[in-house]
C-alpha cells in the first residue's frame, strides 16, 4: 500500500500542470471552441489565446528550468568535498552543508525543496555567501539515517505549472533529542547488598548489630564479655550488613510512539555522568551493551525506527549485560501506557535484580474537556490529535504508577518542559 502511494505521488509530481493550471487549460479551451470559433467573438478569442500562450510559456519555463536544475543539483551532491556527516539537534536550526547557486533563477520560476526522508524535518533555504541558497533544517524528532531523500519542486509564479522530482543522497544524519529544561539528574548508581557504607535508608530503631554464638575462628575482640559475665555464654557481635554503591550501572531506553522526552532524559543521564564511572547502556534496536559515550548517543538517535518501530529488546540486553547475577537496572520510558510497558512488567517479574523506572513526559496538566463551541467548530479527530501530543496527564500517571510501582525499587517522573522531578505520588522532589 505504501509503495503504491509513493508511486502515485511520484507520477503526480511528473505531471506538469497544477489543479489551477489544469482548470485554466480546460476553461480556456472550452471558451475558445464555444465562443471564439463558434460565435466568432474576437474579445473571447484574444483572451483565450493570451491565456493559452501564458500557460504554454510557464509550462516550457518550468520544465526546462526543472531539467536544468535537476542535473545541476546532482552535480552539487556528487561533487568531491560534499558533506557526508551531519550532526544536528532537535528544535534548533542546523545547516546540512547543501547549497545551490541562487543567481541562475529565472524571474518567473521559483525553486523549493523539502526533506521527504527521514520524516519530521522542516526545511528552509536562506541566502548565504557567494549568493548561494543554503539548506537549513529544523528537526522535530530524533533520527539516525544513512540516506537523505529530498523532494525538489519548480513552480511558476502564477501557480499554473509545477515540475517535481526526488533525489537521494548518501549522508549520515544524526539528530539528538531536545533537552528543554532538563539540566541534570541525581546519581543513578545501583545499590547491592555487600559490605561497605551503612544503609542510609534504614530506620533508626533498635540495635541493628548481628549477635550469634561464638564459633572457632572468631576474633576475641568481638566477644561480648558483659553478656558472658551474666550468662556464662560466649556470644560475638559482628558488623552489621550494609549496602555498597556499585561502580557499574546498566541503563536501558524503552522506545514507544511518544518517547522523545524519555530519550532526552537518557541523554542528560549520559552527559551529566548520573550513571557513574562504569556503566552500560542499551536501547531497542541496540541491545548490545554500550560503554562509550559517543556510541550511546548514536544509539539514542537510532532508537527511533524510521521505517518501522524496533522490537522490545530489554530481555536480550539483560542477558548480554550479564544479569545472571542480581543487578540493578535503570529503565527510561514514556510516561504513558503502551505495549512495551506491558512487556516491561513481565521483565520486572522475572528479573532477579532490582530495577528503577524513570518515566518522562512533556506535560503534567490535567485533561480538560473542550468547550461546546470549540467542539462544534473543530472535529473530534483534530481535538484528539491535539490532546495526544503531550501525554502524561496526572490521572493517567497516577494509575500507571500505582500499577507498576510495586514491581520496581523506585519510580521517578521527569517533566521535560519544566525540568522538575516527581515521585510515585507526583509530589515534587
Amino acid at each position: 500500500m505504501l509503495s503504491a502511494k509513493k508511486a502515485l505521488r511520484s507520477l503526480a509530481g511528473l505531471f506538469p500542470l497544477t489543479p489551477q493550471g489544469l482548470l485554466t487549460l480546460m476553461v480556456s479551451t472550452w471558451a475558445l471552441r464555444t465562443f471564439g470559433y463558434g460565435s466568432m467573438d474576437l474579445v473571447v478569442f484574444a483572451l483565450t489565446i493570451s491565456a493559452l500562450a501564458i500557460l504554454m510559456s510557464c509550462l516550457f519555463c518550468t520544465i526546462g528550468f526543472g531539467l536544468f536544475m535537476q542535473r545541476r543539483i546532482r552535480r552539487e551532491i556528487n561533487r568531491p568535498g560534499a558533506f557526508n556527516n551531519v550532526e544536528i539537534e532537535v528544535g534548533y536550526p542546523n545547516e546540512t552543508g547543501f547549497s545551490i547557486p541562487a543567481a541562475t533563477f529565472p524571474p518567473l520560476v521559483t525553486l523549493s525543496w523539502t526533506i521527504a526522508f527521514p520524516d519530521g524535518i522542516e526545511t528552509r533555504a536562506r541566502i548565504g555567501e557567494h549568493q548561494r541558497l543554503c539548506e537549513e533544517v529544523l528537526p522535530k524528532k530524533r533520527c539516525l539515517t544513512e540516506l537523505l531523500i529530498r523532494e525538489f519542486s519548480v513552480q511558476d509564479v502564477l501557480g499554473l505549472c509545477q515540475f517535481s522530482w526526488q533525489m537521494r543522497q548518501r549522508l549520515r544524519c544524526q539528530a539528538l533529542p531536545q533537552l528543554h529544561a532538563i539540566k541534570q539528574l541525581p546519581l543513578l548508581r545501583s545499590l547491592t547488598a555487600e559490605d561497605g557504607v551503612p544503609n542510609t535508608s534504614g530506620q533508626p530503631e533498635g540495635d541493628r548489630m548481628e549477635i550469634r554464638p561464638y564459633a572457632p575462628g572468631d576474633s576475641i575482640k568481638n566477644i561480648m564479655w558483659n553478656v558472658y559475665a551474666r550468662s556464662r555464654q560466649l556470644n560475638v557481635r559482628l558488623p552489621e550488613h550494609s549496602v555498597l554503591q556499585s561502580k557499574r550501572t546498566i541503563a536501558y531506553l524503552l522506545t514507544s510512539d511518544n518517547d522523545e522526552a524519555a530519550a532526552a532524559v537518557a541523554r542528560v543521564a549520559l552527559q551529566s555522568g548520573a550513571l557513574g564511572e562504569d556503566w552500560a547502556f542499551g536501547t531497542d534496536g541496540y541491545e548490545k551493551p554500550i560503554s562509550d559515550y559517543a556510541e550511546a548517543l548514536t544509539a539514542i538517535a537510532g532508537s527511533r525506527g524510521l521505517t518501522r518501530p524496533h522490537n522490545y529488546g530489554l530481555d536480550r540486553f539483560l542477558d548480554l549485560a550479564g544479569s545472571n547475577q542480581p543487578t540493578h537496572c535503570v529503565v527510561f520510558a514514556e510516561a504513558a501506557p503502551h505495549v512495551n510497558l506491558q512487556n516491561l512488567r513481565k521483565t520486572f517479574a522475572t528479573h532477579p535484580g532490582q530495577c528503577s523506572l524513570i518515566l518522562a513526559t512533556d506535560s503534567l496538566q490535567e485533561r480538560q474537556e473542550p468547550p461546546w463551541w470549540q467542539a462544534l467548530l473543530l472535529s473530534r479527530k483534530i481535538l484528539s490529535k491535539t490532546s495526544s501530543q503531550k501525554p502524561g496527564y496526572r490521572a493517567e500517571l497516577l494509575n500507571l504508577l500505582t500499577e507498576i510501582g510495586q514491581q520496581v525499587e523506585s519510580t521517578v517522573v521527569i517533566d521535560r518542559e519544566t525540568g522538575l522531578g516527581f515521585d510515585r505520588f507526583l509530589r515534587k522532589v
